[in-house]
């Protein structure tokens, strides 16, 4: 879908326009034109961006290669810059899901390309036509408008990583199951996926807020700051998660380690109990063959109930003092 939007000189705003139109947009150095590519096929969109914006073969390429970090590139006229949206469904296997935005930023142009639907850029482009002052400031505010957008959806991702992690430490103590295991690592992985993507992106806007780009004037700078500031808090947000992922795992290990020596603790105790009892066993089962003195004694009723009482008050007088020595 390619879906555009016109402000030319006089402030109207049009909508839709044809592609032969982008060109006489762009030579409306007062205007803002801002074009959309939105799941169209690169067969589609390179004629658009090389051909009637000009832009150069090796940032079109960069732009229909979805397999790029945040990043941004000057290419004088305009600049070219790498967003990401993410998502978060703790049902699918990996949860964050990642999804790539180019931008291309000229001095009265702003062209998007989405190879999959982006929540952040409907906002915007809805905004936009429901009040068209958010067009009436340039291209570079209306950029802000998109990366505050993008970073907006950050934080409820975040949360939700925060409420996965509060669920995981009720469940170490009651249930530590290789399944909850399985859940810390999958956390473990979407916080450092996320982390790749936050950090890169926060040097993107502070780029944006202190670096010298023709096509973003000094009275913008001030927003991407604000962007730039709001990425910092996300990034120290997920560093703390990440610790607290880390006590999670050092929790678990101990729980099951504590769990896995008081089995051991148990069967230690049965087998220590069992011991006088193997004993007598083993000796009075013994067979004597032609034996050289008069065994009536040891097989005699007197010795049986001796033996069976040294079988009972055995183990239980072991059972006593281990429990004496408290360990038990």
């Amino acid at each position: 879908m390619i879906r555009s939007l016109y402000r030319a000189q006089d402030g109207r705003v049009h909508t839709d326009l044809r592609v032969e139109e982008f060109t006489t947009a762009l030579q409306d150095v007062e205007g803002l034109l801002w074009v959309d590519l939105t799941g169209d096929s690169p067969d589609v969109c390179e004629p658009i961006l090389r051909e009637t914006f000009g832009f150069h073969p090796l940032a079109v390429d960069d732009a229909l290669e979805e397999s790029h970090v945040p990043k941004v590139d000057d290419w004088g006229q305009y600049l070219y810059l790498v967003l990401h949206a993410v998502r978060f469904d703790h049902r699918d296997e990996e949860p964050i899901n990642t999804l790539e935005l180019d931008v291309f930023l000229g001095q009265n142009f702003l062209v998007t390309y989405q190879a999959r639907p982006i929540e952040a850029a409907d906002r915007t482009w809805t905004a936009c036509q429901r009040d068209e002052r958010h067009v009436q400031e340039g291209p570079a505010h209306l950029l802000y408008k998109l990366a505050d957008e993008l970073v907006a959806d950050y934080m409820p991702v975040v949360e939700n990583i925060d409420e996965a992690i509060d669920q995981i430490e009720d469940q170490v103590f009651d249930d530590p199951t290789p399944s909850l295991l399985e859940q810390v690592f999958t956390l473990k992985r979407s916080l450092l996926r996320l982390r790749r993507i936050i950090a890169p992106r926060r040097e993107v806007l502070n780029k944006l807020a202190r670096g010298d780009f023709m096509v973003v004037d000094a009275e913008e700078r001030v927003f991407f700051r604000d962007v730039y500031d709001h990425l910092v808090r996300l990034y120290d947000i997920t560093e703390s998660l990440r610790d607290l992922v880390g006590s999670a795992l050092d929790t678990y290990l101990s729980v099951v380690n504590n769990r896995m020596n008081e089995v051991m603790k148990i069967l230690t105790v049965i087998t220590t109990l069992c011991m006088p009892l193997s004993f007598l066993v083993g000796f009075f089962g013994m067979n004597f063959f032609q034996p050289i003195t008069s065994l009536e004694f040891w097989t005699g009723k007197l010795a049986f109930a001796l033996t069976l009482i040294a079988m009972v008050l055995a183990p239980i007088s072991m059972y006593l003092w281990m429990r004496r020595r408290a360990w038990m």
